[in-house]
């Protein structure tokens, strides 16, 4: 037959269309053209794979060749189509048998040695084939991120000879397997007994990880804050299967490997302070995925705060309230999923110590602490302050206190009592979902409305100090939030304290 049909997947954004190759051969003056919406990469493909066909021992026809990537509407980018095309023409021409391609879907990049190379976002091309009925085959080098989906498995290929091979019955493809080996084990995780004292920033923490609270650490240089931030994956429960399969497709979009880790484990990102705001949520010409969705269901961690532009720090307000962000482009709009937690840590004044007024003035301080807008500084729940630690605490044997361990399991008890009672996280609960959860006796409403008063605090901030309160009671097992719980939540409010104490 001189047509032939093969199918393929595209990317865009954490979905894969299909995309029927189209080959046709007919009589005429040589020729090898592409349609249906190919970018500079796509079109490139001519000349690997006219090179991988002949370096393959495969005629190339010497026809007229009309290559049509269906939906003529959808841009193609890269070269994950060769290796579909290469089919297409090996088919049409009849040197290969076309009676299984109606049943899988091919992805990869040709080499001029015929090799198969990798592409990006192999996983959600895996989802997809499955869902659609197909079996999807993908280069030997995606075989860590194909394994990943076990309802939905992958044939492994290393050159477009052997998937000739294999389509003409003479041999076999291997399946992709998840391995055991290389991934990592939550004991390899840092422990929150590495840090010394600190137990206000532990507990915190341990609130932050139970409700998934946004948290800022503030304090001076060398107090720890880093350390407790990187300390929260290990206390956060693993992710769902569905939660899993959503990060490790972004990073698979991404350009990352999620094969080469626990991909149950919450991703944990730490961008630069010099890093852009397209770095942060994404975009590009060809929008790609930022920090903010490379975090998604895990953490995202902002060291030194304040060096941050402020400009990128507000571009993460809505997703913070969404859990979405929509990148607009010219050409194309594209969404990606970021619920993270966002963690961060700064320094309460420019040189570092709020006490040192001969180095830096109250109106020095503020204008260091205007870096950040009020709007930004509402998204955090919890606001706490990492000290100095007291004399003796090096020299002298301390407490480590309760293990990474020890605490997941309380974290992992508190949380099946929010998602028992509401379905969700204490952290999401919308307005009147904390009426019904968070409600309380009339005069810890207004010791709660009086305090808000003091501190000048916005409805955001209620509605923030409610929900840190009704994590607090779950994590002390209580049906009802109590003046002690509203106490603790009204202490976590360190940078309201000091925005007053600068400002008298």
């Amino acid at each position: 037959m001189s047509l032939a049909v093969v199918y393929s997947r595209a990317s865009l954004g954490i979905e894969a269309p299909l995309v029927s190759v189209e080959v046709h051969l007919s009589n005429g003056l040589p020729a090898f053209n592409m349609v249906g919406l190919p970018e500079a990469s796509v079109k490139e493909s001519r000349d690997r794979v006219r090179s991988a066909l002949i370096n393959g021992n495969f005629e190339f026809p010497a026809k007229r060749i009309t290559v049509n990537l269906a939906p003529a509407d959808l841009p193609k980018e890269g070269g994950r189509f060769d290796l579909a095309i290469a089919l297409g023409i090996l088919a049409a021409s009849g040197q290969i048998p076309d009676a299984l391609l109606a049943d899988y879907e091919f992805l990869g990049e040709l080499a001029l040695t015929g090799e198969v190379r990798s592409v990006l976002g192999v996983l959600p091309a895996v989802l997809a084939a499955g869902r659609a009925g197909r079996t999807l085959v993908v280069p030997q080098a995606n075989a860590a991120e194909a394994s990943l989906i076990q309802q939905h498995r992958a044939y492994l290929c290393h050159s477009l000879l052997q998937v000739c091979g294999w389509l003409a019955g003479q041999q076999a493809l291997t399946w992709a397997e998840r391995s055991a080996q290389g991934e990592l084990e939550r004991c390899l995780v840092a422990d929150l007994q590495d840090v010394i004292g600190q137990q206000t920033g532990k507990r915190a923490l341990e609130i932050a990880a139970s409700g998934q609270h946004h948290l800022l650490l503030m304090g001076p240089p060398g107090t720890g804050k880093s350390m407790l931030a990187s300390r929260l994956p290990g206390i956060l429960p693993e992710m769902s299967d569905e939660e899993a399969q959503q990060t490790a497709a972004l990073h698979s979009i991404g350009g990352l490997n999620p094969g080469k880790v626990n991909w149950k484990l919450r991703p944990y990102r730490n961008p630069h302070h010099s890093a852009s705001a397209v770095a942060l949520v994404g975009g590009g010409s060809k929008p790609r995925p930022g920090e903010i969705s490379l975090a998604h269901n895990g953490v995202l961690f902002l060291d030194e705060l304040t060096e941050f532009e402020r400009r990128t720090l507000d571009s993460l307000r809505e997703p913070l309230e969404t859990g979405i962000i929509t990148i607009s482009r010219a050409a194309r709009q594209m969404e990606f999923p970021s619920r993270f937690q966002l963690i961060a840590a700064m320094n309460p004044s420019p040189c570092g110590h709020l006490d040192d007024q001969q180095r830096a003035s109250p109106e020095q301080v503020l204008r260091y602490l205007g870096k950040l807008s009020g709007p930004f500084l509402d998204r955090f729940d919890l606001t706490v302050d990492i000290p100095l630690l007291p004399k003796g605490s090096l020299s002298q044997k301390v407490e480590r206190g309760e293990s990474s361990v020890q605490i997941r399991e309380r974290v992992i008890r508190t949380r099946e009592r929010q998602l028992a009672r509401s379905g969700k996280l204490n952290a999401m609960l919308q307005s009147r979902e904390i009426e019904r959860d968070c409600a309380l006796q009339t005069e810890d409403a207004q010791f709660l409305e009086n305090a808000i008063h003091k501190l000048g605090l916005s409805l955001r901030a209620w509605h923030k100090l409610l929900k840190v309160a009704r994590t607090i009671a779950d994590i002390a097992g209580d049906t009802q939030i109590q003046r002690q719980h509203l106490i603790e939540a009204l202490g976590y409010r360190a940078m309201d304290r000091l925005f007053q104490r600068l400002k008298a």
